[in-house]
């Protein structure tokens, strides 16, 4: 369990500033001076981060009181990094947190409610979910920054060319046109990442998720869970779809193959579209597809909304709250968020961030078209824990070491050490 801030520890990190400052947090500032606040941005450093760099220079010059110390972190060490740091009083003013990482920070104490805050007060522009999803008891916690969901990415040339008109809407829609691709381009049709959340969809597909928090039941082990994970393992071995690539690199490996119109569909995330345009099948933007992923059973198709929230730090001090505050606000104003977009290609969370010159972008505008059919992740603190032992256990089903049944067990059986008081099936 992660812990919380105690009363005790808050009024410490009130006082002892330099500590904070020296660990990474809040320093403390002079009754006259600016007050220099800490974000952590966990973008990617060489494609994103320079975007957020050049608002934090635009954020100072209109802010002259306050100053912003931008701290690049790895996002694949920063949700244990901020926790270590929040644990110590000694976390950032400001931190750019995953959208599954927000209820369990929330729920430890590491967060400072947004609710009627300068943050929150321009948070009717945003959509609903999103802003749903980054709250936790009723209480906003941090402000949706960008968002993304899974979306069927495929080259349009390459459909064409096998006489396909659009996009399939069903898996087996989607195994007749892998098969095809591979007939008539001679490449192809389908390649699947085998994470967890890439799997999501046929989940969702089936009508299920891998909990009910309403009833505090675990169901990844439930019937429609297996009809699933068997739907997703029919799409892997049927004709024309890429060999599960189960390397270290497979992803890569995956994204290399339809950057380069050697693989004609994939399912994948908006991040990945500045680095598809990059790629030699894609010179020519508009050959980029984007479509809802295929539906299951229900008739409906559903993907994961992800994304980024800004959160504040609970520990800091009155000065450094309210600057934070200020900042937020700045960050996700629909004039940053179109900033963001146009130079990064990711998704904005509000509607008015939406320009002609945003949507001109085929895989936004692509994107944006299939966020309504997007399913916020549940309220659920240890929610984004869960993604790991299901992928251990998802690799082992398709690569056939175990059965679906077993390893859905076993799944079960690992999430109920991580959910207290949840039942399983």
């Amino acid at each position: 369990m992660r812990r919380g801030i105690a009363a005790a520890a808050l009024v410490a990190a009130m006082t002892v500033s330099a500590s904070a400052c020296n660990s990474g947090g809040s320093s403390s500032a002079k009754s006259n001076g600016p007050v220099t606040i800490t974000w952590w941005d966990t973008s990617d450093a060489t494609n994103e981060a320079p975007a957020y760099q050049a608002l934090v220079a635009d954020f100072e010059k209109a802010n002259p009181n306050v100053k912003v110390k931008y701290v690049n972190v790895p996002f694949a060490s920063a949700q244990t990094k901020f926790q270590t740091a929040a644990g110590s009083s000694g976390a950032p003013d400001v931190f750019r947190s995953d959208v599954g990482w927000t209820p369990g920070f929330a729920k430890a104490g590491y967060l400072a409610p947004l609710t009627g805050t300068p943050a929150d007060a321009d948070t009717s522009h945003f959509e609903k979910q999103l802003i749903t999803q980054a709250s936790y008891n009723g209480k906003l916690y941090g402000v949706p920054l960008v968002t993304d969901t899974l979306g069927l990415m495929y080259n349009k040339q390459l459909f064409a060319k096998a006489g396909i008109a659009k996009a399939p809407t069903t898996w087996d829609e989607l195994k007749a046109d892998a098969a095809l691709v591979k007939q008539k381009d001679g490449v192809d049709g389908f390649a699947f990442n085998p994470a967890s959340y890439y799997a999501m969809p046929f989940l969702y597909g089936e009508g299920t998720d891998m909990v009910d928090a309403a009833g505090k039941k675990i169901t990844i082990n439930s019937t429609a869970a297996a009809k699933g994970i068997d739907t997703l393992k029919g799409v892997i071995g049927a004709s024309g779809v890429s060999k599960l690539d189960i390397t270290a690199n497979g992803y890569a490996n995956i994204m290399d193959a339809f950057d380069s119109g050697k693989l004609a569909a994939i399912i994948q995330g908006p991040w990945e579209i500045n680095n598809v345009y990059k790629g030699s099948a894609f010179s020519d933007h508009t050959n980029l597809g984007i479509a809802a992923v295929p539906a299951g059973a229900t008739g409906k198709a559903g993907a994961p909304i992800g994304g980024h929230n800004l959160v504040a730090y609970a520990g800091s001090d009155a000065a450094h709250q309210a600057a934070a505050e200020k900042f937020i606000a700045f960050m996700t104003s629909a004039q940053s968020q179109t900033t963001l977009a146009l130079k990064n290609s990711t998704l904005p969370t509000r509607g008015d961030a939406y320009t002609a010159k945003v949507t001109s972008s085929p895989g936004i505008a692509g994107f944006q078209s299939i966020l309504s059919s997007g399913v916020p992740r549940p309220a659920v603190p240890e929610y984004s824990s869960l993604y790991d032992p299901f992928t251990k256990e998802l690799t082992k089903i398709l690569s056939g070491q175990e059965s679906t049944q077993d390893g859905l067990k076993n799944t079960s059986i690992q999430f109920q050490k991580l959910l207290s008081g949840y039942a399983s099936q």
